[in-house]
């Protein structure tokens, strides 16, 4: 079995899970993030009261975790153009 290289085959399965699964997971859980605490607070109208409803806010910290992952996601991104960047074009060789 030496034509099959483990460790190449470890890295290729560790990166496609990040790459593949982890980044949506990652959205995902920021999206979460922006739903936790207070939303909506009744707000009794002057008429007698139809839906009116009033959005008072959301939690900071899940504003902050939201934008935390959604950072993370940009960077992978970013690191990925970057790499199929390099890629295309090779430095040039002194």
């Amino acid at each position: 079995m030496s034509w099959i290289n483990l460790s190449a085959l470890w890295k290729i399965l560790v990166f496609g899970l990040l790459a593949g699964a982890g980044l949506p997971a990652l959205f995902a859980a920021g999206l979460y993030s922006l739903s936790l605490g207070p939303r909506r607070a009744q707000v009794a109208a002057a008429d007698g009261g139809a839906d009116s409803d009033v959005l008072i806010g959301g939690s900071i910290v899940g504003m902050a975790i939201a934008a935390i992952c959604v950072l993370i996601i940009l960077a992978a991104i970013g690191w990925g153009v970057y790499e199929i960047y390099t890629l295309g074009h090779p430095a040039p060789k002194k």
